[in-house]
């Protein structure tokens, strides 16, 4: 998938630009990014999942069943740069 049309896919969500933010600050746990972004659980994971299958962020703790942790990947900070500097123009 071509950088552009995954900016696309992200800038047309508000919840996938919005975790892509939170996890280019710093790592967070599920519970982390729904208490902050005040999404419901199912919205969180599914946006969660989209971000992992685009492979612009990843779980850095797949064995725990319970409390998983997210972080960036290099790719997804190339894109949450790229589109931050589309929105700011």
């Amino acid at each position: 998938m071509s950088n552009t049309s995954i900016i696309s896919f992200i800038a047309r969500s508000k919840r996938r630009l919005e975790i892509l933010k939170l996890l280019a600050e710093k790592e967070k746990s599920q519970p982390e990014i729904m208490k902050i972004t005040e999404m419901y659980k199912s919205h969180t994971s599914r946006t969660i999942n989209e971000l992992l299958e685009k492979r612009l962020i990843i779980c850095i703790n797949p064995e725990d069943r319970v409390f998983k942790f997210y972080k960036i990947t290099t790719q997804g900070k190339k894109v949450f740069e790229e589109i931050k500097e589309i929105l700011e123009n």
